[in-house]
């Protein structure tokens, strides 16, 4: 019988919290079951072991950077919107460092539910951007360049790659301006 409050959802969230603390090598299921204070065996009550561990954090992660870029962009447009979803971004990143690398992926051929979390999260970026009068093949280009950009400073500053006696939030600013600057002018660069 499953321990009484243990669910799919704590095993993810316990799993979310291990992973971001202790990077993907402190996530195992031996150190999940004893965070949790079960045996591995118990743990394949709730999840069908590491893969779908993985699967269900990213699918959650996907999720929650979605709705964290949504709020953020709320009641904003073009710069004002671009602004705050790029803090969002990389504050959600940060946040979540174990978590952040499993959103970038694509989803598998055949997993609708990790489809739908990523096209959620897409459905964000393509809102902000029709601000822009950005559509279609246009609106893909520019979130390829605007989640490159991002990725890009989130990925080398998680890593220790800014290590330069230079503020990193005024490189940021600069980053944000310049993602503006290039949409604002994306539809005359053809």
């Amino acid at each position: 019988m499953p321990r009484a409050g243990l669910s799919s959802t704590a095993v993810l969230d316990e799993a979310s919290r291990i992973l971001d603390e202790q990077g993907s090598e402190g996530l195992t299921l031996a150190s999940l079951a004893d965070s949790l204070g079960v045996r591995i065996p118990s743990l394949y009550k709730h999840v069908n072991g590491m893969p779908a561990i993985q699967r269900g954090i990213t699918i959650a992660g996907k999720t929650s950077l979605g709705r964290e870029l949504g709020q953020a962009a709320i009641g904003k447009s073009r710069d004002d919107a671009v602004a705050a979803m790029s803090v969002a971004y990389r504050r959600w990143a940060l946040e979540h460092p174990g978590q952040y690398p499993m959103t970038v992926r694509a989803p598998l051929d055949g997993d609708d539910e990790d489809l739908a979390a990523s096209n959620a999260l897409l459905t964000v970026v393509f809102r902000v951007l029709a601000g822009y009068g950005l559509q279609g093949d246009d609106a893909v280009d520019a979130t390829r360049f605007v989640r490159a950009a991002l990725h890009g400073f989130v990925a080398l500053e998680t890593g220790g790659g800014f290590e330069m006696p230079v503020d990193l939030e005024r490189s940021f600013q600069r980053l944000v301006a310049s993602l503006i600057t290039a949409l604002d002018t994306w539809s005359r660069s053809d």
